[in-house]
């Protein structure tokens, strides 16, 4: 079975042509796409990590004014660094917790 000789050949622009669009569908497969997944990422990360900073903020001002509260008088003045240290021990119990938890390292999709 013969096919038409104009169904065969393509012309030289429509070789071109396609050669150029592969180009370009390559290149923003492997250059823009990517790119744009990581500044998502990113966006997210970000996002996340100024509602966890905010959160850790106000927690420990709750932490602190119920050590106060409950310490009441008999932590006053020269005990009064206890509840400075009573908050930092329990933030710095939930960062090594939060820290711990924390497992994509990079965006590379092979770890």
């Amino acid at each position: 079975m013969s096919f038409p000789e104009s169904s065969r050949r393509r012309r030289a622009p429509d070789h071109v042509t396609d050669l150029v669009d592969s180009v370009k569908q390559y290149a923003r497969q492997e250059t823009i796409d990517p790119i744009r997944g990581a500044a998502r990422w990113v966006a997210v990360g970000t996002l996340a990590s100024v509602c966890l900073g905010l959160a850790l903020v106000f927690f420990s001002l709750a932490v602190l004014r119920l050590s106060q509260f409950i310490g009441g008088e008999s932590l006053s003045e020269s005990w009064s660094f206890i509840h400075y240290f009573i908050t930092f021990v329990i933030v710095a119990a939930l960062v090594a917790l939060s820290l711990s938890r924390i497992q994509q390292r990079s965006l590379s999709k092979e770890m």
